[in-house]
């Protein structure tokens, strides 16, 4: 995949130089404002930016959107990013969930707005239907993650983005597998109780 941003071109040469650094090195790259890392970042990960989106949002094209939106906004916002907090991937990963969260939303909306005129005229609308299920779990998951201690948050990003077992996620963080597995459960528990509250207040 090309890089779909605007801005200035990278040499091959850089690029391929940046190619063999690891993740570690490139997210500090990326940190530091090295453009060269931004498009390293989109060749390493473009296509599972792209892939998460379109299997979220079921449309190649607003997927597109996503992607660009995602490297956009990353770049835009490095210097929130601590490498020390997380890999660059998990951190791209979850504003790809809060871009595909939006995009559901905006499209639930226009839905909504749509049948809002088509009946238009009525005596009575009929009550909307809430969001379905696709939107409130991207909106929640994306939402809660972030009120999380940072050891849970960074347990269960990896675990519900990338899909790791608490085994490969022990070897990802270097944590003990019983303190992944204490850390799961807790945050899954955090997520549970507030959940129930903000369940219980509608």
């Amino acid at each position: 995949m090309t890089p779909i941003w605007g801005g200035s071109q990278v040499l091959a040469a850089t690029v391929a130089v940046v190619s063999t650094s690891s993740d570690e090195e490139l997210g500090q790259g990326f940190a530091d404002g090295d453009e060269s890392c931004l498009n390293e970042a989109y060749r390493r990960w473009g296509a599972l930016v792209f892939t998460v989106a379109a299997r979220k949002l079921g449309d190649p094209e607003e997927a597109k959107d996503v992607t660009q939106q995602v490297f956009v906004g990353a770049w835009r916002g490095r210097k929130s990013y601590d490498p020390q907090r997380g890999s660059l991937k998990t951190w791209l990963m979850g504003i790809t969930h809060k871009k595909v969260a939006d995009a559901l939303v905006r499209r639930f909306r226009h839905q909504r707005d749509i049948e809002a005129v088509t009946v238009a005229g009525a005596s009575e609308l009929p009550e909307q239907d809430p969001p379905t299920d696709s939107v409130v779990d991207v909106m929640v998951l994306a939402d809660e993650l972030d009120r999380l201690p940072e050891q849970q948050r960074i347990v269960l990003e990896l675990a519900f983005y990338e899909d790791l077992t608490q085994a490969q996620i022990a070897q990802r963080t270097g944590l003990p597998l019983g303190t992944v597995k204490t850390n799961t459960r807790r945050g899954l528990m955090r997520m549970k109780k507030r959940l129930e509250v903000d369940g219980g207040t509608h």
